[in-house]
């Protein structure tokens, strides 16, 4: 099977399970149908092998299962992992947050803006009307009011008039469009730093009424979405220490039902509940009990709402923080204001715009936080209908009655009970250990398997351990230690674990580990998914020493005196009758230069012929002509060297 042919059967597999969702009655996105269909592979226990080919028994079948869980009522398995779909669809980080905010922004005020740029007056009435838009539309774009309310249109129009009057409309209109919208933008943020300039010296705000000049929504959502977290977020970690004392009760082996408290029968769960349909081997089916699989599901669905909320929470104080700096500067600003126009009839607009331009900044911001806390206060809110299967099951009677007056510890209280009892591994006092990711989302991996799938937060003060880069942490000493001893059975049982229950994959955060199934299977899930592998590999920078290049100006000339003598020669090329310039775009039409050596005495040593001073040999001879047989005499006339 080709790749795209395997992502087409995936794609219809997921469409045909959405399709008979919907005729039974549940509406199901694509993602969560996905996720289905992937835990539904994963889990042994429905025996698919990745390793081979989907034949149409299996098509049949998974399609059926994924049905089958995708259409159950009241399982906290189930709801935990729309939940996850939830908050993975709805939470990102604060940047793409703020870009949603202003994207949806600009798309509702689209409209408005092209009134205003593609308008094409002719009339004096026109004219006015279009005055009265742009009005409008600096009213709407700056979230100080409403066009309907005429004090506010009155106070921007007061506002506008004095930096844009309506004489100026005619410029306005022969600009192009991009040029009248940025003139726009501009004109926003004048007015709106003059009105809040205004509203601040009407009222003289100072720090304790610093709420007059804060937006509306900002005033509304701060004092609340961080309490409702709370409430939420306590909630939540109540439910889990009580689910958490109820399992290690019953997972004593010591434990017997408390004939003084029996279990209600009208809140008993269903032992054929079809999230798990195999019972557990080490619980059997007992009426005075119930099935600790759901007593499980009941604990990963409150501890993976805990989990969120101190993710929104954290996010909610970021945003507090935020504000205050934001309340500092908009006071810092106002203050700068004052003192800038104080007692002056008339200010440079070169020296106040600018001003008001930061005044509008600050509230800008400010608006930006409003929306976001709102954000994240409507994420939390829907966040509790998911827990209504676990209340539903385990009602807080039921849950008391389970509990029998066994202890419930805190988190914090496991933890200063294990405090004492730390190793010799890496301690949270080590530099950067904020920023360390535990493995497990923080719990402890030995308990989840020696206690059947049982959570309890892991105490780094115990130490952790760092196997293959990755730390983990433990609930306690002796966890420690056995984990230690064979660390990889453990991670590997771990998530095999985790298969079995699609929610523990998000929670424990092992989605990495199993985001995409082997090639082999031809079963492209890995793209479909809620959460897409993670590719990790060692890299490197390198950075110049100097990344800005040197920017010299051969033409510059330091001195006044170069400078006339330049002058002046300009000018008396200027007055004759044939002149011309030469510039260093014109010359040659290129850069050129050379490079010369300046000449050098050099000298080499060779043969040569030399002599002395010696007399000249000389010989005369006699006889030789007028006889025919005579003796010829020679005579030595050399002078002697001594002479």
């Amino acid at each position: 099977m080709s790749r795209p042919h395997a992502e087409s059967v995936i794609k219809s597999i997921i469409a045909e399970i959405i399709e008979d969702c919907a005729v039974r009655g549940h509406g199901v996105s694509d993602t969560l149908a996905a996720f289905m269909v992937k835990a539904v592979v994963l889990d042994p226990r429905n025996g698919f092998h990745v390793d081979r080919t989907l034949t149409k028994e299996d098509i049949k079948k998974l399609e059926e299962i994924c049905l089958n869980k995708l259409t159950e009522n009241c399982s906290p398995s189930f709801d935990t992992v729309k939940m996850q779909v939830y908050f993975e669809m709805n939470f990102s980080s604060r940047r793409e947050f703020l870009e949603d905010v202003h994207r949806g922004l600009e798309s509702r005020l689209r409209p408005v803006v092209a009134e205003i740029t593609e308008s094409r007056v002719r009339t004096r009435d026109q004219l006015d009307s279009l005055y009265r838009r742009i009005v409008s539309y600096i009213v709407l774009r700056s979230g100080m009011g409403s066009p309907a309310d005429v004090h506010t249109v009155k106070e921007a129009t007061a506002a506008l008039h004095s930096v844009f009057p309506p004489t100026e409309l005619g410029a306005f209109m022969v600009l192009l469009k991009n040029d009248k919208e940025q003139q726009l933008d501009e004109l926003v943020t004048i007015v709106t730093g003059i009105r809040l300039f205004n509203k601040a010296c009407r009222t003289g705000v100072e720090q304790s009424d610093l709420r007059e000049l804060m937006p509306d929504v900002l005033n509304q959502v701060l004092p609340v979405v961080s309490r409702n977290t709370e409430q939420q977020l306590s909630l939540s970690q109540s439910l889990a220490w009580r689910y958490t004392a109820v399992l290690e009760k019953m997972s004593d082996p010591d434990h017997t039902p408390d004939p003084d408290h029996p279990p209600d029968p009208d809140h008993t769960p269903d032992l054929d509940h079809p999230s798990d349909p195999d019972p557990d081997p080490d619980h059997p089916s007992d009426p005075d009990r119930p099935p600790v699989h759901l007593l499980k599901e009941a604990l990963y669905n409150v501890r993976q709402q805990e989990a969120f909320l101190r993710l929104l929470l954290a996010e909610t104080r970021v945003c507090t923080k935020h504000v205050e700096l934001l309340q500092r500067a908009l006071l810092s600003q106002i203050k700068l204001m004052k003192e800038t126009v104080a007692s002056k009839t008339a200010v440079p607009t070169t020296k106040v715009f600018p001003l008001f331009k930061a005044l509008s900044k600050v509230w800008s911001e400010l608006q930006d936080e409003a929306e976001l806390l709102n954000i994240l206060g409507d994420i939390a809110l829907n966040l509790q209908p998911f827990l209504s299967s676990q209340a539903q099951v385990f009602s807080e009677e039921y849950l008391g009655d389970l509990l029998g007056g066994c202890e419930v510890k805190t988190d914090e209280q496991r933890l200063t009970e294990t405090s004492g009892e730390s190793l010799d591994w890496l301690q949270p006092e080590t530099a950067g250990f904020s920023e360390m990711l535990l493995q497990y989302n923080g719990f402890c991996g030995s308990t989840f398997v020696s206690k059947d799938g049982l959570l309890l937060p892991g105490n780094p003060h115990i130490g952790l351990l760092k196997h293959r880069e990755k730390l983990y942490a433990f609930s306690s000493r002796e966890a420690a230690l056995t984990f230690a001893s064979c660390p990889d059975k453990f991670i590997s049982e771990v998530l095999e674990r985790a298969k079995l229950s699609p929610e523990l994959l998000q929670l424990l955060r092992l989605q990495q580990h199993v985001s995409g199934v082997s090639a082999g299977s031809e079963l492209l899930l890995g793209e479909s998914a809620l959460v897409k592998p993670v590719t990790k590999c060692e890299g490197g920078t390198q950075t110049d020493l100097h990344p800005v290049e040197s920017n010299i100006v051969t033409s510059y000339e330091w001195n006044e005196w170069e400078l006339r003598r330049k002058a002046l020669k300009l000018a008396d090329l200027r007055s004759k009758v044939t002149h011309s310039t030469q510039t260093h775009l014109s010359h040659m039409r290129r850069e050129n230069a050379s490079q010369t050596w300046p000449l050098k005495e050099a000298s080499c040593q060779s043969k040569r012929d030399g002599g002395s001073s010696v007399p000249k040999p000389q010989t005369y001879l006699t006889g030789l002509r007028g006889q025919r047989v005579g003796h010829v005499v020679k005579t030595d006339l050399t002078r002697p060297a001594h002479d």
